[in-house]
């Protein structure tokens, strides 16, 4: 009873964080948009005033042709707080989210907060092509963290009260308490249950009330009542254009997640620093504003786009040639301004891109085929959802808040075919979404789905690899070395003894493919081999194995009958870290992972 009271009043103190979480980034929300209108009139006009409408055009700068200098002097600013403050701030955010979650321990440090908030409102206010989503996210993900670690929690709650930070922001941001919630469960929280998404979804509806009443009951966009003709799903001919459309939608987020990692690939490999390569990147979408502002009155890929998403929801921007010229300018101004090291999110540009390709694939239908009578701004909502939900893999996230925003049924339907297949397309030319492939990269992969592991359930004798070969080290670790290469391929585990019969170190079987690579004796062991480990019984459960593993930060259990040992001759096998997480398809994050220099040295 006394221990039920216990998880009672936890449940309860957690659901309290997160509301104050949730709120806490609501606020955060109205001060992040705050400064984006600060730091914009300021910009652009020279005064300061908060007054902003993200909807609409921005009005053309005194400064004409000087207006290419707002996003470099951005730049040096974004740099310089990146730099001295807190290099997470740079990109799009999500990743260290992610990251820290699965593999910091759930901690981001509370500056983190104060400089995204900073920088991104900056690249956002002088022109750069990114999102303030992705800012908020981080900034509400951060204050989640830092309340986490002030009250010493545990660590799964912690990670709870991260993804109710990003949740929140979502919510706040696009008065979509729903979408935030599903974005929480499939992008950022390591476990679905009860004890994790009670505490996220008062954290969202807290938001979500807080934005409403500093933003009004609104959705990000107006859009006017969809054409029920586009929606029609009766007829297998217009099902055949979802699906094309479809394929279309996926294609352009596999070159918008790769465009992305490309430039900043390339901007790394410049000569020069940090602010010189900013500096560049950010003078030519500047040279892309005056051009756009110069020869059609509009900025156009300057900041977050919500005012061309607008345009063309109102069907009033419905020129096939602009828009697919819109849909290439936003694509390289969004790579450049990411690419060279700019802070701010992605989920803006990828409803950008959506809208103009979908608004261009309407006007080109009824050119093709006018009997589908396909709606501008229907289409253009479907590649909104299609594009977000491809490139982000926040499929029913995407689905959600479009939804949200139309406050339309008829447009679920043919949504999910489309995202559906626009998310299998992308998925079957690149595995990593916009979020996770830089985290591949770094070589910190996060799993690809949650699931109940039943292998976890089963014994230790039912896995253990029984190749066991015991060596003495008195001749030294050339004839170790020499042992090894005459197993070939096939190498077992082998238990290295000193003349006491104690276990001096162990190379698993897990590294057979690296045994035969040259290089100096010594070196090739120091990084080859395991010194720690523990001793587990062949009956125990594989869940507590490697809650004991992570306890000792070790990566090798050796399993005898009972679980104690008194000779190496005792051991029936080994099972390792990177075992359990093969079979059992978990997170490879649970491994220990050792960063040890590599030799080129011959032998």
């Amino acid at each position: 009873m006394a221990r039920a009271r216990t998880i009672e009043r936890s449940s309860l103190l957690l659901s309290l964080l997160a509301i104050g979480v949730g709120i806490a980034a609501g606020y955060g929300a109205a001060i992040f948009r705050g400064l984006i209108s600060f730091f914009h009139n300021l910009a652009f006009f020279g005064h300061f005033s908060l007054v902003y409408d993200a909807n609409l055009h921005t009005a053309a700068s005194p400064w004409g042709a000087w207006i290419i200098l707002v996003p470099m002097l951005g730049a040096v600013a974004v740099t310089f707080l990146v730099q001295n403050f807190a290099p997470e701030a740079k990109g799009h955010g999500v990743p260290e989210v992610i990251d820290a979650i699965y593999y910091k321990s759930g901690k981001i440090r509370p500056s983190v907060a104060a400089t995204k908030a900073l920088a991104s409102s900056i690249s956002i206010a002088t022109g750069g092509a990114v999102g303030r989503e992705g800012p908020i996210i981080q900034i509400g993900s951060a204050l989640g963290s830092t309340v986490g670690q002030l009250t010493l929690v545990r660590e799964w709650q912690r990670n709870t009260l991260i993804a109710a930070g990003a949740a929140s922001g979502i919510a706040a941001t696009f008065n979509a308490p729903l979408g935030g919630l599903l974005f929480a469960i499939e992008i950022i929280l390591p476990e679905t249950s009860g004890r994790t998404l009670i505490p996220v979804a008062l954290a969202t509806g807290a938001a979500a009330f807080v934005g409403r009443m500093l933003f009004g009951n609104t959705p990000s966009f107006d859009i006017p009542a969809l054409t029920n003709n586009a929606l029609d799903v009766s007829s297998p001919e217009l099902l055949i254009v979802y699906v094309l459309f479809g394929v279309v939608m996926g294609l352009a987020a596999l070159v918008f997640n790769r465009s992305i990692y490309l430039f900043e690939d390339l901007f790394e490999k410049m000569p020069g620093n940090d602010y010189s390569r900013h500096i560049i990147g950010m003078g030519l979408v500047g040279l892309m504003m005056y051009a756009f502002v110069y020869y059609t009155g509009h900025y156009y890929v300057e900041g977050v786009g919500y005012a061309t998403i607008q345009d063309i929801l109102e069907n009033t921007l419905t020129a096939p040639w602009l828009l697919l010229l819109l849909f290439a300018a936003k694509l390289l101004a969004t790579s450049l301004t990411i690419g060279s090291g700019a802070s701010g999110g992605v989920f803006s540009p990828a409803l950008y891109l959506g809208a103009t390709l979908g608004g261009a694939f309407a006007v080109g239908m009824q050119q093709v085929a006018p009997w589908f009578h396909l709606d501008v701004a229907t289409m253009a909502v479907l590649g909104m959802a299609a594009v977000v939900a491809s490139s982000t893999g926040a499929a029913l996230t995407a689905i959600v808040i479009i939804f949200e925003m139309t406050r339309d049924y008829h447009v679920i339907i043919p949504m999910i075919i489309i995202v559906s297949i626009a998310y299998g397309v992308r998925q079957f030319f690149m595995m990593d979404t916009i979020y996770t492939f830089k985290l591949s990269q770094r070589n910190h992969p996060v799993p690809a789905s949650l699931e109940t592991n039943l292998f976890m359930l089963r014994k230790a004798s039912d896995f253990y690899d029984p190749r066991v070969v015991r060596v003495g080290s008195t001749r030294g670790m050339a004839e170790i070395r020499r042992r090894f290469r005459r197993f070939g391929r096939q190498t077992p585990n082998v238990l290295v003894m000193d003349a006491d019969h104690k276990i001096q170190a162990i190379f698993s079987s897990r590294r057979h493919y690296r045994l035969t690579r040259r290089g100096a004796i010594r070196s090739w062991a120091d990084e080859h081999m395991e010194t720690d480990y523990i001793v587990v019984g062949a009956d125990d459960m594989i869940f507590d194995i490697v809650g004991r593993l992570r306890a000792a930060n070790c990566e090798v259990a050796l399993v005898t009958a009972d679980g104690s040992m008194t000779h190496p001759r005792e051991v029936q096998g080994v099972l390792t870290l990177s075992d359990v997480a093969r079979s059992s398809r978990l997170a490879r994050q649970m491994e220990r992972r050792r960063i040890k220099p590599k030799t080129t040295t011959p032998t």
